[in-house]
């Protein structure tokens, strides 16, 4: 089951919210994302998601994938984490980590699934 929609809605929201506050723009200043981001050099936070996989080994990145919290968790389901949520993405769209590693095929392959 891929992402739901209201999830990547709440990380865009909350992304853009970050975004304007390193700006020190306010919403009222009707100031475009899309500048904004231009602005800082940086890419819609869905797309760095989808492409996450393309990252090497020793990437910041991949660490924080990997990276195991100490302690005990509360009662109850646990959370699916990040990881997991990947793994069934691309399960759902019938990918893998060589897909990921050629450019042109990950993108043909993301936009039609």
């Amino acid at each position: 089951m891929p992402v739901r929609k209201e999830n990547e809605v709440a990380l865009q929201r909350a992304e853009i919210r970050m975004v304007r506050w390193m700006c020190n723009v306010k919403v009222k200043d009707r100031v475009p994302s899309k500048e904004l981001r231009e602005r800082l050099g940086i890419d819609d936070i869905i797309l760095i998601l989808e492409h996450v996989l393309r990252k090497e080994d020793t990437n910041w990145v991949t660490k924080c994938m990997e990276y195991e919290v100490e302690g005990s968790r509360p009662r109850g389901r646990p959370k699916r984490t990040w990881r997991e949520v990947v793994q069934t993405d691309c399960q759902a769209r019938n990918l893998n980590k060589e897909d990921a590693m050629d450019h042109g095929r990950w993108k043909k392959l993301i936009k039609t699934g």
